[in-house]
């Protein structure tokens, strides 16, 4: 069947596409040229919009595609799951009656000489940003369009309606969240590391807020992802044990309120740039796009999670170092749930992510939008790469090249919010999901003076570089915050200065604020410590109060063998410890002499007590959530971008 094509602009009178085919507004120009050969299959939402549009409804144009039969493109077909439990009506998805399925998916973008991203991701690249600034022309009642008349409601208070919301959007900061992918404690300069080329990420410490005692919540990427975006312990969300892979049937629930929902319902646009890795699911109905996100560009999960030894990972050629995961297949490009490259181009990637960093800062400066911006990069996860600009240019070898990238793109994110006037007004939160992983050695990261690293609940496996940057708010001058923190006080903090409102759900995280900007105490007392694999018998296997730490259980961990200290190995077994090893994280970070050895005394017991009870009173607060990772996995689910092929995994190749 020959394609359809509508006319390119439509007003209210004209007529929507005939039910039966698959949708997809065609902008006047696409900025990557799309190539429709024989078979090519496209995604019924344009650019990560879910919904149909309706018809009489004002779009940039109709064009038509032959529909297919279920199960056709790169996700399977299924029933979008429902989102429930959402604070604001507003987050709430449309009726079933007025959600297109997502369809199967578009053909690889073959951009000749490389991905061309628009000069204006509004403007270019399907209009990108049409929603968001739809979305805020409809503040008067109604949901009009500006400059319609709103049967009932004088012109004069509406106007000065629009006014009042376009100066609160105005008044409302910018934030942009910087995650680094297994970096350690020890990596950075600023945090010690001698031969570690980061200037970007130095001189925001610097010039901002570095903080000594943040905490991720877990030791491994999807749950501790989980819990940033959401505030919440991952148990609650099921997000546990281990982490997705690509045929997961589970993934982040839509029950769940991330960061972006309650952002964008507070008006704000929302983008993510890099790597999810927390599901896909039937119908890729857990990417970022359906969890409050506007836009997504990149990878679905780690980029490890697939073939990579023939791959290049530094040019002009240097294959990737090592082998990843075998029989699965090759780790896919993504614009929002659409793939435009298998497999990823890594020597490519970063650049595209840049440059889609700085045209979604500057056209929201340009709207006067508010935005969230989450750039979750893949640095410096095994396997390492890097662009040509900063191959072989770190005295710390592939590492350090990966490394010098990632700070070059926190570089580039600053200079954009410089250069659109935002500088004084955005938040730059920067921090690592989780420890280095030390199995790697040289390649792997370094956890500086702590112990252990990635999958343990020691503090290398845990504890992260963070810093706050904001020009505009927090005052210069080498501050160092020696406060509790963690990854789960993100959505509180960025909620409050949001003047947003809290999901109402039961949240594991405080506002930051008052350590952000003075020398208030932290509202943090606590940091309770899960292994990837948590479960309610055996509970945290450490809890921190103050600077005291106890471990109940210890456990050695694959992503840290290659070590010396042998308690760090994959091999070395769950340990019960009663009572607890009893740590003073003030003068021992490292935890290398137990306060305990020598006996208990009045004021160590106290501690024991005191810790206990925070144990207890936490562990009778949570709830474990229904296991997405124990759903288990169907290779159906992989995400393909030639469908049909065979033999698969191995086919699905487009370049």
């Amino acid at each position: 069947m020959p394609l359809l094509y509508a006319n390119t602009l439509c007003s209210k009178s004209a007529q929507a596409p005939t039910e039966g085919s698959l949708l997809q507004a065609a902008p006047r120009s696409l900025p990557v040229p799309w190539d429709p050969a024989p078979g090519a299959h496209y995604n019924s939402s344009f650019l990560g919009s879910s919904r149909r549009q309706k018809a009489g409804s004002s779009c940039l144009g109709w064009k038509l595609v032959p529909a297919t039969e279920e199960g056709q493109g790169p996700f399977p077909r299924a029933t979008q799951p429902q989102r429930r439990g959402l604070p604001l009506a507003s987050t709430r998805p449309a009726p079933a009656s007025s959600r297109g399925s997502p369809g199967p998916a578009p053909p690889l973008a073959a951009a000749r000489g490389g991905l061309q991203l628009p000069k204006r991701p509004a403007a270019a690249l399907g209009h990108m940003v049409l929603g968001v600034r739809a979305r805020y022309r409809r503040g008067l009642p109604g949901g009009s369009a500006m400059g319609q008349r709103v049967p009932g409601v004088p012109w004069a208070v509406a106007f000065l309606a629009l006014l009042a919301l376009r100066g609160a959007a105005a008044a409302a900061p910018n934030f942009v969240l910087v995650l680094a992918d297994d970096l350690g404690f020890g990596d950075l300069g600023s945090y010690g590391h001698p031969s570690s080329a980061t200037p970007h990420l130095d001189w925001m410490a610097s010039r901002g807020l570095r903080f000594t005692d943040f905490y991720s919540s877990s030791s491994v990427c999807s749950p501790s992802r989980a819990a940033l975006l959401t505030g919440r312990f991952q148990m609650r969300s099921g997000v546990y044990p281990g982490v997705f892979s690509p045929g997961s049937r589970g993934g982040l629930p839509l029950s769940e309120v991330t960061i972006a929902e309650v952002l964008k319902a507070a008006g704000y646009a929302t983008a993510m740039v890099g790597k999810w890795h927390l599901g896909l699911g039937m119908n890729a109905s857990f990417l970022p796009i359906h969890q409050g996100f506007d836009h997504f560009l990149g990878v679905p999960y780690s980029h490890d999670q697939g073939p990579c030894q023939n791959l290049t990972c530094f040019p002009p050629d240097i294959k990737c170092f090592g082998t990843c995961d075998q029989g699965v297949v090759p780790v896919p490009l993504l614009w929002n749930q659409s793939i435009v490259q298998q497999p990823v181009s890594f020597p490519d990637l970063v650049p595209l992510y840049n440059k889609f960093s700085r045209n979604f800062i500057a056209d929201c400066a340009r709207q006067g939008i508010p935005f969230l911006l989450y750039y979750a990069s893949h640095h410096t996860h095994y396997p390492q790469f890097a662009s040509q600009e900063y191959t072989g240019q770190s005295q710390r070898g592939p590492f350090g090249d990966a490394l010098a990238e990632f700070d070059g793109s926190v570089g580039q994110l600053l200079q954009a919010l410089k250069d659109n006037g935002l500088a004084n007004t955005t938040l730059v939160f920067f921090t690592s999901d989780n420890g280095p992983s030390t199995l790697r050695m040289a390649r792997g990261g370094s956890s500086g003076l702590l112990k252990c690293g990635k999958g343990t609940t020691y503090e290398g496996g845990m504890r992260e570089p963070a810093v706050a940057y904001w020009p505009g708010r927090i005052t210069p001058g080498e501050r160092v915050t020696h406060e509790l923190a963690s990854t789960l006080d993100v959505l509180p903090t960025l909620t409050a200065l949001a003047g947003a409102a809290l999901p109402k759900v039961a949240l594991d995280g405080y506002d930051l604020s008052p350590v952000l900007f003075g020398s208030g105490k932290s509202p943090r007392q606590t940091m309770f410590f899960f292994p990837p694999s948590p479960d309610p018998l055996h509970g945290p296997f450490a809890v921190r109060f103050g600077k005291y730490k106890a471990h109940y259980f210890t456990q050695g961990s694959l992503h840290s063998d290659t070590t010396p200290d042998e308690a760090c190995h994959g091999l070395t077994p769950l340990t019960p410890h009663l009572p607890p090893l009893l740590f003073d994280l003030e003068s021992d970070p490292a935890e290398n002499y137990d306060l305990l050895q020598s006996g208990v005394g009045p004021e160590l017991l106290q501690v024991l007590k005191e810790i206990q009870l925070h144990k207890v009173l936490f562990e009778q607060r949570m709830e474990f959530g229904e296991s997405q990772i124990r759903k288990g996995r169907d290779p159906a689910l992989q995400p393909c971008c030639v469908p049909n092929c065979t033999p698969k995994p191995s086919c699905c190749h487009c370049s």
